[in-house]
């Protein structure tokens, strides 16, 4: 039994080597490289959160502009006199 088990052995380890080897060298295995150095950042989300941080911006100006609008409208209507009474 141990005579045929150590070559099937043998063979497993050079197939299971080989086949790292191939996969490692290839794109994945750059790609690992890449995200263990720290090269590999996709930037495109981040991008997404300034320019939807800008848009917030944006609409909170427009939200203050209309705001002041109100609340000079509302202070314009208390100091105007109203209707004499009767």
């Amino acid at each position: 039994m141990m005579e045929f088990l150590a070559p099937a052995l043998v063979i497993l380890i050079i197939t299971l080597t080989l086949g790292a080897t191939f996969v490692l060298r290839g794109p994945l295995g750059k790609a690992l490289a890449d995200r263990i150095g720290g090269r590999a950042r996709d930037d495109a989300p981040i991008e997404r959160l300034n320019q939807e941080v800008a848009e917030l911006r944006g609409e909170m100006a427009e939200v203050q502009e209309r705001l002041d609008f109100a609340e000079r409208l509302l202070a314009q209507q208390r100091e105007r006199p109203g209707l004499p009474e009767r």
